[in-house]
């Protein structure tokens, strides 16, 4: 399976070694996959994996967001976290989430 996202018009500037985290969660919501992933200063990204043979079979869910960023600011700065920095926690944003369906 490949998951991808397309570059954004807005400019967000995450870096040159910006990374996407990518979870999976099979139809029960058990998170069958937690990885990161390369994703470009403008946000695109495409990555390729297995589908596990032990995933069950239903409505499972793919999200995909930046890794290390607080992704919730709306201040126009370029917000990529450093290294050292205190871990950020989600406060109001909405998490996106694509519905994936797995079949047997």
């Amino acid at each position: 399976m490949t998951i991808t996202a397309a570059d954004a018009t807005c400019d967000p500037r995450y870096g040159h070694d910006a990374r996407v985290l990518i979870v999976v969660k099979d139809s029960t919501g058990v998170e069958v996959l937690t990885t990161t992933a390369p994703m470009a200063d403008a946000g695109g990204f495409s990555y390729t994996f297995q589908v596990p043979t032990t995933m069950k079979s239903g409505i499972a869910s793919v999200g995909a967001s930046p890794d290390g960023v607080d992704w919730c600011d709306d201040t126009g700065r370029n917000n990529r976290v450093g290294r050292g920095e205190p871990e950020l926690q989600r406060a109001s944003c909405a998490e996106r989430v694509k519905p994936l369906n797995i079949s047997r």
